[in-house]
């Protein structure tokens, strides 16, 4: 396959970035779209050019960090999966690819493809935690009976992996989907029941001050999740929210 990419290139923060284009030939649609991109910087470096800077660890679809915006899509054409699963083979030869760093006001770009989304972490700290005596106290997983659809609920809450599309899917760059699940996680569990009113409080809060939109109610954050986690999870943050407003 032979490509055209137009890629977002920006020094840092303040600058002002351009799309800049770039040529790959022989490209094998089995390979990944980070192996692409690999092709793309090692024919870059050998002609002593500045490579793309772009995030990436696991390469396994558990870490979230690969997130690009590939064609006006979060995580590109495919659903159900991160940038680093996506394969060449959802492209066809000759294609132009536009891929961009995700957009939001929260997500200042770092340099090129990579963004901070170090405020999804200063999101989780205001709350996104239970208090539990681990001093060697084990306890037994089945000492706290819970409801089967409460736990199969809240596993899927926690498959939230925190990469950001839902942010970059919404028009208003909304983080509700990521918070709604990092609340429903703990709020349906009893364990997260001690610190429920201050968690969702604080979070909330957080979220806010981050400068996140509110939600469009469009539901496009579901449909580019890579985990599917689904909107019930910002109507349960609601829920809480109100709760605990009425408490306060």
């Amino acid at each position: 396959m032979n490509l055209t990419l137009k890629i977002w290139r920006q020094k840092n923060a303040s600058d002002k970035g351009q799309l800049v284009d770039y040529k790959v030939n022989d490209i094998s649609p089995d390979m990944s779209f980070l192996e692409m991109l690999d092709v793309l910087n090692e024919q870059l470096v050998n002609n002593n050019e500045d490579p793309v800077a772009f995030d990436h660890d696991c390469r396994e679809g558990i870490c979230g960090m690969c997130s690009l915006y590939i064609n006006g899509e979060a995580h590109g054409p495919d659903r159900g999966i991160t940038t680093c699963q996506l394969h060449m083979r959802m492209f066809k030869d000759g294609d132009t690819i536009y891929i961009e760093p995700f957009r939001a006001k929260a997500f200042p770009v770092i340099k090129d493809l990579i963004v901070d989304r170090t405020a999804f972490d200063r999101i989780q700290h205001a709350g996104g935690f239970i208090s539990v005596n681990t001093s060697g106290n084990t306890i037994d997983a089945n000492a706290i009976p819970i409801n089967k659809e409460d736990a199969d609920k809240s596993f899927e809450a926690a498959m939230c992996i925190g990469c950001g599309a839902c942010v970059a899917s919404c028009k208003n760059s909304s983080a509700m989907l990521f918070v709604g699940a990092k609340v429903s996680q703990f709020a349906l569990l009893p364990q997260g029941k001690v610190e429920a009113t201050d968690r969702v409080l604080n979070m909330v809060k957080q979220m806010d001050e981050e400068g996140f939109g509110n939600c469009t109610n469009t539901g496009a954050c579901e449909v580019e999740c890579p985990k599917g986690i689904s909107l019930e999870n910002i109507a349960r943050m609601n829920q809480e929210y109100l709760k605990a407003s009425l408490k306060g």
